[in-house]
């Protein structure tokens, strides 16, 4: 079993928390891994544990300040693409982090986009774009076209939270949770692994500032994301993974892997948002090969 070690990075006036698998090896570079959400925490990657082990690799994963054990809140002001874009700086540097693969599931993606393309980050081996996303409005498209395919209750509790902007309504969180269950993630029985059942702080004024009350209305500071044009210019190897039945729809992962020069694309037929969580297995054979050829 790999070693774990934890810390604690001051960043602002806060701090924020790590959790490093394994020791560093000098031939190959490690996994650091951007959490979804805004808000979501890095519990669900901890089944990508054993990779340290399997390909004698560094794993790094971090709750970004706003959620999990770098929770912060009163702080609305401060949720914005910046605040996490150079939270990822000084963890690089405080890590001492030259060199690395870089890993963003769903909003990590775009974390790790934005910081592709405006940055332009020295050191990074590979991208690996996990159900991320390339603009807001298509993510939006795809949810409500979805939203389309369900039952008429389940329409109308979304029509209704939409033209009042109350989002607390019974019907509506209900319809809500047969939504992200379709196509996120969820429920976890009692023998699922503990890192998915583990009672988390989830960073709720993070994700409602940055994106919005849920999924499908991007109202916060991350309205106008819209990377389309320079994920043309990307230059990072990239792979692009995604599920069939995943928020990422298989159109919005086309998107991505028709402007990014040279990408590929790799599809999990059984999969929800959360590949590694459906198709494990596949998953970490996967990113070892891809690792192991990009190294």
């Amino acid at each position: 079993m790999a070693k774990i070690t934890e810390g604690m990075m001051p960043y602002l006036h806060y701090e924020t928390y790590y959790r490093i698998v394994g020791e560093k090896n000098p031939k190959k570079a490690p996994l650091l891994l951007l959490h979804g959400g805004p808000g979501s925490t890095h519990n669900y990657f901890e089944l990508l544990d054993d990779i340290a082990d399997r390909d004698q690799r560094q794993i790094i994963m971090y709750d970004q300040l706003g959620c999990g054990k770098s929770f912060l809140e009163g702080k609305p002001e401060i949720w914005t693409k910046e605040t996490w874009v150079e939270e990822l700086i000084e963890l690089r540097k405080h890590l001492n982090l030259e060199e690395i693969h870089l890993l963003g599931q769903s909003w990590g993606g775009m974390l790790a986009i934005i910081y592709g393309s405006d940055y332009a980050p020295k050191g990074i081996k590979s991208m690996i774009l996990s159900s991320t996303l390339p603009y807001n409005s298509v993510w939006e498209a795809e949810q409500k076209r979805r939203i389309g395919y369900m039952g008429k209750d389940v329409q109308e509790a979304f029509r209704k939270a939409e033209e009042t902007g109350n989002y607390e309504a019974p019907e509506y969180l209900s319809a809500l949770k047969l939504f992200m269950e379709r196509y996120c993630a969820g429920p976890f029985p009692e023998d699922s692994p503990e890192c998915l059942k583990r009672k988390k702080i989830v960073g709720t004024e993070a994700y409602v500032s940055a994106w919005g009350p849920n999924e499908f209305t991007p109202t916060g500071s991350l309205r106008d994301y819209d990377y389309r044009e320079k994920l043309r210019s990307f230059s990072y190897p990239t792979m692009i993974i995604s599920g069939a039945e995943d928020l990422c729809s298989p159109y919005i992962a086309k998107l991505m892997y028709d402007a990014i020069p040279n990408a590929e694309w790799e599809l999990f037929q059984n999969s929800r948002h959360m590949c590694f969580v459906d198709e494990p297995e596949k998953y970490k054979e996967l990113l070892i090969d891809w690792l192991n050829r990009h190294d």
